[in-house]
């Protein structure tokens, strides 16, 4: 059974290890090339910035990830309070994938963003995630793909 925890600092090193993977694969790199400074700043914004990381676990495997980066930006008419956020990092390792847990790991910072009261929430997505998003309601748009919180 997969259960889903959000990164602690009990978790820190486990979540750089999962995104170091996630980055690889994405990038055609070996994982020691994340390492060094790039790891440092990402540890760094574990800790210290406004985000939340859920990590999917089978055990003590870790076996997904997803992130949501929240930033505030002058309010506009169309987003009065100015919050919004970012999800990036969605990965699910390929022994797991179609199970829902990416769309678990998703839907889980998309409640949240709501209770922080967010109005806007974007992605990039690789078009093996395009569909996931577009079902949860993300429209392309030119940069990335997003979505309006009711």
């Amino acid at each position: 059974m997969i259960e889903y925890k959000k990164v602690t600092a009990e978790l820190l090193e486990t979540a750089l290890k999962l995104r170091r993977e996630m980055l690889g694969i994405i990038y055609g790199k070996d994982e020691s090339e994340f390492e060094g400074e790039f790891t440092r700043l990402s540890a760094e914004y574990f800790t210290n910035g406004d985000q939340t990381t859920i990590l999917a676990c089978d055990g003590d495997k870790p076996v997904g990830c997803a992130t949501i980066c929240y930033i505030t930006l002058m309010p506009t008419f169309d987003h009065p309070s100015g919050k919004r956020a970012h999800i990036m990092n969605v990965y699910t390792n390929a022994d797991y994938r179609r199970r829902g847990i990416a769309r678990k790991m998703v839907t889980t910072l998309l409640d949240e963003a709501k209770t922080r009261g967010v109005t806007y929430v974007s992605l990039d997505a690789t078009e093996n995630g395009r569909p996931l998003y577009t079902t949860l309601g993300f429209k392309e748009n030119e940069e990335n793909m997003g979505i309006n919180l009711p």
